[in-house]
């Protein structure tokens, strides 16, 4: 590493020996190891100097100033950076960095965050790099039954943890879709341990029911098949019109009156032999025993002896007066005589 030294000791006083170097003069050099714990007043990073950070208030990552770039820098940590950010109530959660373009002296974390944490703007945070296992498993519990509202929540989820490097066990988490905000409550993670990194690995969510939702009562087995009250009123407005239009009494064809003795009197009383109700007896009906391979394709029909009279009368007639009389040629003239 290039070190540069003050030469004009009267001009540098007690900074004559101080080395400098990390891109030029100016910028401390500090000592290696892999340890960064540095302590910052914490504020909202929607309130960060310059252009709108909206949607960094619905992620994971933080916003440090640039000499935490340099300390980190001079480390023998691992990537991607990853922090454990602890208030002074002995909370804590876990992080990754977006930029490092914070003033110095300050952290800007996202609202839910803070929440989290339990503390104010302006309160003093301990940031320490950590490292965490790649997560295999999570499971959460969206805080309001609003989430099933969304059509796809699966894709809405994978979208939001773009912005989140990690997550931290049995912490509420905030994300926002369209124009709505949806509290997540990280369950159970797998690996154990306090947080999981969820960058580039193969996530498997699992989704608990929300809080707050009641499900519907299923109808049981007993009163499924029964028709309801509704129904039940509906069929007797109906039995009543009908009731209603075939109102009256009944006339017979023979205009006898009818008998009102009861349906058990019907069969006793007698009834003239050309009444309609008077039942005819129908000859006994006559199996066929046919001999095997023998089929059956109706008897033959012979008609009355009257009848068989007509037809042999008009097949005797001769059929020559049908053809009599003079014949007429398309051509008007005359056959040459031989």
């Amino acid at each position: 590493m290039f070190r540069g030294f003050v030469q004009d000791e009267d001009e540098a006083g007690e900074y004559s020996n101080l080395p400098f170097g990390f891109g030029g003069f100016g910028m401390p050099v500090y000592g290696s190891g892999n340890n960064f714990s540095e302590s910052y007043r914490c504020f909202p990073v929607d309130e960060l100097p310059g252009s709108s950070r909206i949607n960094v208030n619905f992620g994971g990552k933080i916003m440090l100033p640039p000499s935490a770039l340099v300390k980190l820098s001079n480390l023998n940590i691992t990537y991607p950076m990853l922090f454990e950010l602890k208030a002074e109530n002995e909370k804590f959660t876990h992080a990754g960095v977006l930029e490092f373009i914070a003033e110095e002296g300050r952290v800007y974390i996202p609202r839910w965050m803070m929440a989290s944490l339990a503390i104010e703007k302006g309160a003093i945070i301990e940031v320490t790099n950590t490292e965490l296992k790649l997560g295999k498993f999570v499971r959460i519990q969206p805080q309001s039954p609003d989430f099933l509202d969304i059509t796809d929540p699966k894709a809405v989820l994978e979208n939001a943890f773009r912005n989140f490097s990690c997550l931290t066990k049995e912490e509420i988490i905030t994300i926002s879709y369209n124009d709505q905000l949806y509290d997540i409550l990280v369950m159970e993670i797998k690996p154990e341990g306090r947080g999981i990194s969820i960058i580039e690995t193969d996530l498997e969510v699992d989704f608990a029911e929300p809080k707050g939702y009641i499900e519907p009562p299923r109808p049981s087995s007993s009163t499924r098949n029964q028709p309801s009250t509704a129904k039940l009123e509906a069929l007797e407005k109906v039995e009543d019109v009908v009731t209603n239009i075939f109102s009256g009494s009944g006339q017979k064809l023979t205009n006898r009156v009818p008998n009102r003795a009861g349906p058990s009197s019907i069969h006793s009383a007698s009834e003239p032999e050309n009444s309609i109700t008077s039942s005819k007896k129908e000859p006994p009906v006559i199996p066929l025993n046919l001999p095997f391979g023998r089929l059956f394709f109706g008897y033959r029909i012979i008609p009355p002896p009257n009848e068989i009279s007509e037809v042999t009368q008009e097949t005797e007639q001769p059929s020559t007066s049908a053809f009599q009389g003079p014949g007429n040629s398309l051509n008007s003239r005359k056959k040459p005589e031989k």
